[in-house]
């Protein structure tokens, strides 16, 4: 780690850069033919690393107000806006197979997590459960859900460096060995007599969901999105504040992230959640990369090299998961496309979620994106309850 003073301090810079390194990644992905490298290495990490490999070389700082002050205002305004189109009914609609094979799921990163420090506790640093705790957000609704429980429960930069290399390597190899899986799909099914009428269900539920189309976004829509959001946040921020804390687990930031889900969930009821059709998710998108960068100024790079054993840890992690998945789907007779659909719901959210369910049913991705939506509103609080429990072992 260089030790000198940072070439960059001022915070006006810092954010014209961090933004920048984010809209150059998902330029690169969208628009040149260099984008098929982020098929082996996925934009969140290279939005992760890159600000920390400044910090490592001695051009960012690892502590500057910015850092606070994205924090504090865009993660809770992020999940505002990502949450703001939950559309509750339609994930009622999918029935009790859908929504409980995904909560078998979630319950085996739950329950996993903590069997997994048991086995390798005297080995891993004192720690180790704080970084596992914001981990088993990322594996139970996606990277907002990890962000949100890290700032929460308080995890440290070094470690939480350590989970997104595991996050990665574990869990995009997960995701290769479901869908390496579909192939079995029918065969599987038979053998245990699982009824395939549900995904002919399935697809005429979702008729409505294809029929819809976003919109031209209009600067009206942008100024919206942009107030709804940030003021969504700091209301959450004021009456967190408010609250008292419970022990280790929820602080008055952990209330603050609590209450931007209960704001999110509830405007999905209202006419203000027509904005995702103009692209409020892709603005809370915006908040949370921003976020992500100023947590990576903040990592060390060394904490990469103590990966190999976590890897392992992720791995035992993510077998109890397979475990509890597959026999809770059996024992709800559900088909492998919802088995495989609920473990990416829990694994990937709602990125890589549709992904999965396409590669077993073409037509059914919206599925995917559902239960991925799911996944992100069980995330935080079995996040957190998985936080405590790790805490109990640790």
């Amino acid at each position: 780690m260089n030790d000198s003073a940072p070439l960059i301090t001022d915070w006006p810079t810092l954010l014209v850069i961090y933004t920048f390194i984010v809209g150059g990644i998902y330029f690169v992905k969208a628009k040149t033919p260099m984008g098929k490298m982020f098929n082996y290495i996925p934009p969140i990490i290279w939005v992760y690393f890159l600000p920390m490999l400044g910090t490592s070389i001695g051009l960012f700082p690892q502590a500057s107000p910015l850092y606070d002050w994205v924090k504090r205002l865009l993660l809770p305004s992020s999940l505002v806006l990502l949450l703001l189109s939950v559309d509750l009914k339609s994930l009622a609609r999918l029935g009790p197979k859908a929504l409980g094979t995904m909560l078998f799921g979630t319950l085996g990163v739950v329950v996993g997590a903590p069997i997994a420090l048991l086995i390798f506790k005297s080995w891993l640093p004192p720690d180790t459960w704080m970084g596992m705790g914001a981990l088993s957000g990322s594996w139970i609704g996606g990277s907002s859900n990890m962000v949100a429980i890290k700032e929460s429960i308080g995890t440290p930069e070094g470690i939480f460096g350590v989970m997104i290399v595991v996050d990665t390597v574990v869990g995009y190899g997960w995701m290769g060995i479901v869908m390496s899986l579909a192939v079995f799909q029918d065969r599987l099914d038979r053998h245990y007599g699982v009824d395939r009428q549900i995904i002919d269900d399935l697809n005429r539920r979702m008729e409505d969901f294809h029929q819809k189309s976003k919109r031209p976004t209009e600067f009206v829509d942008l100024a919206v999105i942009f107030a709804v959001g940030l003021a969504g946040g700091l209301i959450s921020l004021r009456v967190g504040d408010w609250l008292p804390p419970i022990g280790e687990i929820i602080s008055s930031f952990g209330w603050a992230i609590i209450l931007s889900t209960f704001v999110g969930i509830g405007l999905s009821f209202t006419r203000i959640s027509r904005l995702e059709a103009a692209g409020a998710s892709h603005v809370g998108n915006l908040f949370l990369y921003l976020l992500l960068t100023t947590i990576g100024a903040q990592a060390d790079l060394r904490a990469v090299l103590d990966a190999p054993l976590f890897l392992l840890v992720g791995v035992v992690w993510l077998f109890i998961h397979g475990a509890f998945l597959f026999l809770g789907g059996r024992l709800l007779k559900a088909p492998m496309f919802l088995i495989a659909t609920g473990s990416q719901a829990n694994i990937g959210g709602v990125v890589s979620a549709p992904i999965v369910a396409s590669v077993y049913q073409p037509s059914l991705a919206p599925v995917g994106l559902l239960m991925g939506v799911a996944g992100n509103i069980v995330g935080l609080y079995a996040g957190l309850l998985c936080a405590t429990l790790l805490s109990w072992v640790a």
